[in-house]
């Protein structure tokens, strides 16, 4: 597993995923493959020399729609036992738990001052 604390993904979250996928592709030359997330619409996934190295989707439900925006995850061991410290740090929890098939689980939380980001448990140990 990826270690206890280390950031393990990058997503870009962006109201246009069209224009913003098209930028990073030139300016970097990354590569876009998409995934079918069913009722969660298509989720993309940045490539470089054929590797995934960050996704980018549509604002979720109930964000804000008009911010693009990166946002990171970090890797955790228990993700309950995680979740579970937040708000005693003095931070929210702005989504709880959620599985995410073949990937892991993963939540949002924010720091007692905002900055939001997001816990993961890896579903595959070689993550």
């Amino acid at each position: 597993m990826a270690e206890h604390g280390t950031f393990i993904w990058n997503e870009l979250i962006s109201p246009d995923p069209e224009t913003s996928g098209a930028f990073y592709s030139a300016l970097l030359g990354w590569s876009l493959r998409q995934a079918d997330m069913g009722g969660s619409g298509t989720y993309r996934l940045f490539q470089n020399g054929g590797h995934d190295v960050a996704g980018l989707m549509a604002p979720p439900p109930g964000a804000p729609a008009d911010t693009a925006r990166w946002h990171g995850y970090i890797a955790v061991e228990d993700l309950d036992a995680s979740l579970a410290r937040v708000p005693a740090l003095g931070g929210k929890v702005l989504m709880p738990a959620t599985e995410i098939p073949d990937v892991g689980r993963i939540c949002v939380i924010a720091d007692p001052v905002g900055a939001v980001v997001s816990l993961m448990q890896p579903a595959d140990p070689a993550w």
